[in-house]
This record gives structure tokens, sequence and C-alpha cells, in this order.
């Protein structure tokens, strides 16, 4: 392709790029090293027969002006970074220096914003991601075997929870694992406590999240790897069986080395969304158990103080964090590139 028609070719979509994913990223690294101007106090001593009375009040006026001359705030540079609702630097130092095993250090840790929703984000991601690769894996596999009348519906039915909304899904979950839930009836059962209550519990919470999660997305790993094996060479299947493989031995040696560029693609999104994961947290009023990123900078974003520069500084960190997980998958994925040209 000619450089001229290469560069028509790709002006549009480099332009949408620019305009939704560049000059945002930007905006929000600028504002995460401005902090919003100080109110301007006047103190003002009122007298009377019975003595004097002082008193504190806004200037309105010269708020306004120094607001008005510098409207991104007071330049702070990386301090919002390091304050205790971020990184932590200081509290940080000072539970290490001052807890007696690892333990407790972490458990310190824990009492910090950042670290918490930091903690179940990772978990999160490092449990979810696995399972719905395996498990979409799975259901591909079996759809795959069956009969072409069977095959529709089965893929129909599979797909449902991709279909539904995340906040509704999340919602739906919720209310099934009521004490007054299908779910949380069964359960309370099981475990014969009948005052066992899922929503009171955050390790039950978590799970609770996180079996959403394998649900809500294991459908598009499933229509992924239900795509690649349409394209899977039927002449290496049958040249595997004809020298005696067994069905593990073809899943192994032939179907999974076919489909690992899409379970590198499949890895590559999941990472991304579930590192970002949110709707849940919402749906499930999981605020008191689990806290994300996302869901920190949905919180700064609301009520009357709308703190942009604490929700920035977590945006920026967000995509720092995606940046460092996508990076042995990126590497790995052009190592094969360049070894295939």
């Amino acid at each position: 392709m000619k450089h001229r028609t290469f560069f028509w070719f790709f002006l549009p979509t480099g332009l949408a790029m620019l305009l939704f994913i560049a000059l945002p990223i930007v905006s929000i690294v600028t504002q995460s090293v401005f902090a919003p101007h100080e109110a301007v106090l006047i103190t003002t001593e009122n007298c009377g027969p019975f003595g004097c009375q002082t008193e504190t009040a806004i200037d309105q006026q010269a708020t306004a002006a120094i607001r008005e001359a510098q409207p991104l705030g007071r330049f702070v540079g990386l301090d919002i970074y390091k304050d205790r609702g971020h990184l932590a630097f200081a509290e940080v130092a000072e539970a290490w220096r001052t807890s007696d095993t690892y333990g407790q250090f972490f458990s310190r840790l824990n009492n910090l914003p950042f670290y918490r929703a930091m903690g179940f984000t990772l978990t999160y991601t490092f449990v979810v991601t696995p399972f719905v690769i395996l498990l979409g894996l799975i259901i591909a596999l079996a759809v795959n075997t069956l009969t072409q009348r069977l095959k529709g519906l089965v893929i129909f039915f599979s797909l449902l929870p991709f279909t539904v909304t995340p906040l509704i899904g999340s919602l739906v979950l919720f209310w099934m694992i009521d004490a007054r839930g299908i779910l949380g009836t069964f359960i309370a059962w099981l475990a014969q406590d009948p005052d066992l209550s899922i929503k009171a519990s955050t390790p039950m919470m978590w799970i609770a999240i996180i079996v959403w999660g394998i649900w809500h997305s294991a459908p598009f790993a499933f229509v992924v790897f239900y795509a690649g094996l349409q394209t899977l060479p039927k002449d290496q299947l049958e040249a595997s069986q004809i020298d005696g493989a067994s069905r593990m031995q073809q899943l192994r040696f032939v179907i999974v080395p076919h489909l690992m560029p899409l379970v590198t693609f499949v890895a590559l999104i999941q990472l991304m969304d579930n590192f970002r994961v949110f709707e849940p947290i919402v749906g499930f009023n999981a605020a008191a158990h689990a806290t994300t990123l996302s869901w920190i900078i949905f919180n700064d974003l609301g009520g009357e103080t709308r703190q942009l520069s604490a929700a920035s500084a977590t945006s920026v960190l967000t995509i720092i964090g995606v940046a460092i997980l996508l990076s042995p998958v990126l590497v790995r994925t052009w190592r094969d590139f360049k070894g295939k040209t």
C-alpha cells in the first residue's frame, strides 16, 4: 500500500484516537498535578457592650478572582499521588516501620483506601481472567461437538449472560443472594445456618462478585474460541487421529496451539476490562466490603465536593496499572510476531 493511500486510510482512525484517547489522557494527567484553590478567608472583629467577637467568612470576590485567573488550580506536582487517598507514601513507610509481621503490615495497608481497592481489583482480575478463558474454551469445545440442530439453541442460551447489561446482571444476582432470594436461602440451608447473610460477609461478597464476573464474561471467550475452532485445519486433526493421539493429546498439541493467538486476544481484553471493574460494586452495593479503582474515581466525582484532581490521579494510576498488566502479553505477542516474520 502506498504511503499516501495508507495516510488517508488511517486518518479517520488516527483522529478518533487523538480526540477520544490521547487528549483525555493529557487532560487527566494535567488535572492530577493541580489542586483546587483554597477559599480566601477574612477575619473580622465585632465589638459590642458584652465584649468583642471574632468571625471568619469566605471572601467570595477574592476567591472567584483567583479561580478565574488560574482555572486549573494551584500546581501541587505529585502531592496528590502521595497523599493518604492514593499511594500514601508516609503512611506506608510508617506501617512498615511499626509492623512486627508481614500480616500486620498488610492489615494496615488494607486500611488505606487505594491499597484496599487495589487488593480487590488485582484479586478480581487474576481470578476472573483465567477462569473466563478456561470456561469459554470448555463451552466452545462442547458446543462444537453437538449436532447442527442443537448448536443454535445452546449458543443462544450461552450468550445470554453477555447480552445482559452488566449493572442489571449484577442487580439480579444481588437479589438472588439476598436472605430472601433463591440462592441466599439455598446457601443458608446448605450451611445449616438460617442467620447466614452473604451480604454481611466480606469473603462471601468477594466470591459473589467474582462468580458474577466469570458468568458475565465467559460468553465472550466462548464466541471467540468457537469462531477459532471453525478455522481449525481438519487435515491436522485427522492426521493426529491416524497417529493414535487421544482426545487430550489432540487438544494439547493441535487445538490449543491453533487457538493461542485468540487466547492472547481474550487475555488482553479481559485484563483491561477486569482491572477497570465497576458495575458489580454498585449493583451489589458492596462498597463496605469491596472497592475498586474505578469505584474510587466514581466516588471522588460524586457529591458536592467533586474532587476532580483526586479522581484524575486515580485515573492515571489505573492507566499505569493496565499498562503494567498488559506489558507481558504484548511483549510475548511481539516476540511471536517477530519470530514468524
